[in-house]
């Protein structure tokens, strides 16, 4: 009997950190929920290791994969700021075109650091039509050549689209002793 209940409760635990597991990769935390229950019986003392499962972590922003594929084209694919000076926040813009037969829809667009940050339209962009994603970008604390880049996700193929940001922090005299 006690064997059962002890079987019991390490199932009911393992079920637990499964449906944890499970929540945390749906929302984008990259933990894996692990846990060891030790079972002690009066006969022997052995333990058992029970691990959850490895839950794939679906991906942020993700677009719906049976959304009609469409293309875009871009006015350029490299941003380059060139010479700045530390501490300067700069930003541009790049516009595309849907030139795909299907709506276009950007589900995300995302920085590869904190440092840049884009905007992008929220709402489908028509066959044919024309958008913009403004790229801000912040040289605070950032000296010497910078390359960071902006994933687009969207319902395009291929997809994601990579844009490229390019700038040289300088340092003021001042800044640089």
């Amino acid at each position: 009997m006690k064997n059962l209940m002890t079987l019991a409760v390490a199932l009911m635990m393992t079920v637990g950190f499964i449906a944890c597991n499970q929540q945390s990769a749906a929302s984008g935390e990259k933990e894996a929920a692990q846990t060891t229950t030790a079972t002690a019986s009066t006969d022997n003392a052995a333990a058992n290791a029970t691990s959850a499962p490895a839950v794939k972590k679906p991906e942020e922003n993700a677009v719906d994969p049976n959304l009609p594929k469409t293309t875009v084209e871009f006015d350029k694919t490299v941003v380059d700021f060139g010479d700045i000076t530390q501490g300067d926040q700069v930003s541009d813009v790049v516009k595309f075109t849907n030139t795909g037969n299907e709506p276009l829809i950007i589900s995300s667009a995302k920085g590869s650091c904190g440092c840049t940050v884009p905007e992008w339209p929220k709402a489908p962009i028509a066959p044919g039509e024309t958008g913009e994603i403004k790229i801000q970008f912040s040289s605070k604390g950032k000296k010497g050549k910078q390359t960071k880049t902006v994933t687009i996700q969207a319902n395009t193929d291929p997809n994601p689209t990579r844009l490229t940001v390019k700038s040289n922090i300088l340092v003021p005299e001042e800044e640089a002793k």
